[in-house]
């Protein structure tokens, strides 16, 4: 079986590249995708940046806000239940 062809591109005057067609498809990077550049040894890597920064439950623990008195394990638990039964009704 024949190697397939490296694929190439031209750095502009900007310092812009083209990303082929079949790449960029195939990745799913479409307009305005941000991606992560880095230096290697064998040369650059592309990775798509992440869409969201990672965080940690703690990070966001009480960032919504919520006026009233707390809700019990119970109350809880009805709530996700009728949403459940709410949600699958038309099955």
């Amino acid at each position: 079986m024949a190697k397939p062809k490296p694929l190439t591109t031209t750095l502009s005057t900007k310092g812009q590249l083209i990303l082929p067609q079949g790449i960029r498809r195939d990745r799913n990077w479409g307009p305005g995708t941000r991606l992560v550049v880095e230096d290697t040894p064998d040369g650059v890597l592309l990775r798509a940046a992440a869409v969201f920064e990672p965080t940690k439950p703690q990070d966001v623990f009480g960032s919504l806000p919520y006026a009233g008195p707390p809700k019990t394990l119970e109350d809880m638990e009805a709530g996700v239940a009728a949403e459940a039964r709410r949600r699958h009704a038309g099955d």
